[in-house]
């Protein structure tokens, strides 16, 4: 089955199956789940972000991205059965690489963007059969917010740079201005 992209803002995301799966599948409370679940993850880790720039400024919220985050995806993913996570367009870890249908969402998004759509409302979601199996995906997309500029901005502190420059030599993750597409969250499940 081909995946099918879709343009809808979170709450009205619509979904297209084919017939059987549609007929087997309750797409509504898939994605009141998936919507659920970017809701603790976004919470939980803007929480932790925010704690940690009251402690000790951006050096100290690096590490909650770098340690903590990988962290609280693992943890919802295994009590959820659902893989969770985070991708974006400009990496910074690239274990956080996109899959095929995540990657194809980020390109539907920044042409959207490029439009004038705001980031905000931006998500997909599809079944898709993979390797035998039929997946439920949803992306949703992470605008930039003014405390992600410490260390995503175009004007990061230079003891901030060192530090990212040390945990990802790789690093696209820079130069975003509030409201821009940082990346997405990324959720995924394999159905029954």
């Amino acid at each position: 089955m081909k995946p099918t992209y879709l343009r809808a803002a979170l709450v009205g995301v619509a979904l297209a199956a084919t017939p059987a799966v549609a007929a087997d599948t309750d797409i509504d409370a898939l994605k009141a789940e998936a919507v659920s679940l970017i809701q603790s993850f976004g919470g939980t880790l803007k929480g932790e972000l925010q704690e940690a720039m009251k402690a000790g400024g951006p050096i100290n919220a690096i590490s909650v991205c770098n340690e903590k985050a990988p962290g609280i995806a693992a943890s919802l993913s295994e009590d959820s059965g659902w893989s969770v996570g985070r991708s974006s367009h400009m990496l910074r870890n690239p274990d956080n690489a996109p899959d095929a249908f995540t990657a194809a969402a980020m390109d539907d998004f920044l042409a959207r963007i490029a439009e004038g759509e705001s980031p905000e409302d931006l998500a997909a979601a599809a079944i898709v059969e993979e390797g035998g199996q039929q997946v439920f995906h949803l992306v949703k997309a992470i605008p930039t917010a003014g405390m992600c500029l410490k260390c995503h901005g175009a004007n990061i502190d230079e003891e901030v740079t060192a530090k990212l420059d040390e945990l990802y030599p790789e690093d696209q993750a820079r130069g975003f201005s509030n409201g821009d597409m940082r990346g997405v969250f990324t959720l995924s499940k394999v159905l029954d």
